[in-house]
């Protein structure tokens, strides 16, 4: 192995401790919490490497959000996979979907409420963002109608999902009607499919 081969492994290894560590002080105590300095003291490096490898909080919060969507789209893809039938399939997205923003909190925050520099839904978009919404266009494909813009119905389903999750998490819609709702816009998405 090359001198230049482990810098970069290890130079790779510590971006992932760094992602890892904010991940985990973000869940565990918000992300206010997540600080260069207290990141720095978490993983035993000083703040001046932090930044070697990041320019800031706002960039290491993306680094966040890109692995997060590598996670849903892995977790929306396994759900997919263990159900047939169009209905199922949507059922399968919408109940992994908010189960993941319950279950992980910080990181889906993370990934869509916090506003990180990334390029979502352009060419440039990382491909683990391409890939969680691949996760929704096919599962909404068999449901469009002809003329339908299949990006904008996985858009459409997407944004439902995520304003039902957002509004149970603040308290604006009671949880006791979760499956009832998931159900309506299931049936009204799917139709008679």
């Amino acid at each position: 192995m090359t001198t230049q081969t482990r810098r970069e492994r290890e130079r790779a290894e510590r971006e992932r401790l760094i992602v890892t560590a904010a991940r985990e002080l973000a869940e565990s105590e918000g992300w206010d919490a997540v600080t260069t300095r207290r990141l720095a003291a978490e993983i035993e490096y000083s703040q001046p490497v932090l930044y070697s490898h990041f320019r800031g909080k706002a960039a290491i919060m993306a680094a966040v959000a890109v692995q997060g969507c590598a996670d849903l789209a892995t977790e929306l893809r396994q759900a997919r996979a263990c159900v047939r039938g169009t209905r199922e399939a949507l059922t399968a997205v919408a109940q992994t979907y908010t189960s993941f923003a319950r279950r992980r909190p910080a990181l889906y925050d993370a990934m869509f409420t916090h506003l990180v520099d990334l390029p979502f839904a352009t060419p440039e978009a990382p491909p683990a963002l391409k890939d969680a919404f691949e996760q929704f266009l096919v599962a909404v494909e068999p449901i469009a109608a002809e003329g339908d813009d299949p990006g904008l119905l996985a858009e459409t389903f997407w944004a439902s999902l995520h304003g039902l999750a957002t509004l149970m998490r603040s308290g604006r819609l009671p949880q006791d009607g979760h499956e009832r709702r998931l159900a309506l816009l299931i049936g009204h998405f799917a139709g008679a499919a």
